[in-house]
């Protein structure tokens, strides 16, 4: 079956794809691996691996999940690699462009920096829940976890958050406001 085909069949276009969904791509990325350039790099990759195999996606809205499912492997394989051979001091990446609700931009910083130290998993977790604003179930189907597992990594995190931050002397009423 050529891919002419396949697209007449699912009714799917891959450019329209690529625009509904580029941005949440991108996004993912981006929160997980603080680094744009990367993000852009495996965007790129998600979408390619999309392209490749467009032909067993069956819906608009399984074409969604299949992109945010390949969008977290993906980020925490590079985030893996980079992690063997870092290449910048998280200082000196840029800030995301999307607005944080976070309204103490020193804060808005630390907070950050802190979410970057956590393992991979529960960071990722993070990311998806707080930063994509996904509920526990679906960050459970995308990275393939039941969602007790999900809300345990969850609960974990904010107690880590938590305690590192009153460490530094910052009263929770600055950041739970």
């Amino acid at each position: 079956m050529t891919q002419l085909e396949s697209v007449q069949q699912t009714g799917l276009d891959f450019g329209e794809l690529v625009r509904r969904h580029q941005s949440m791509v991108f996004s993912v990325c981006r929160h997980f691996l603080h680094d744009r350039d990367q993000a852009e790099d495996v965007a790129q990759e998600v979408f390619l691996g999309l392209h490749r195999n467009l032909e067993s996606i069956q819906s608009e809205a399984h074409a969604g999940h299949w992109l945010r499912k390949v969008a977290v492997q993906r980020s925490i394989d590079a985030g893996r690699r980079r992690q063997r051979r870092p290449q910048v001091a998280l200082a000196d990446v840029a800030e995301p462009a999307a607005e944080t609700a976070v309204r103490d931009p020193m804060l808005g910083e630390t907070l950050r920096r802190l979410i970057a130290t956590l393992p991979e998993t529960p960071r990722m977790v993070m990311v998806l829940r707080y930063q994509e604003d996904l509920e526990p179930a679906e960050i459970g189907q995308v990275m393939e976890m039941p969602v007790a597992t999900v809300k345990s990594h969850l609960q974990r995190s904010l107690a880590l958050l938590r305690e590192k931050l009153a460490r530094r002397g910052v009263r929770e009423e600055r950041w739970i406001g």
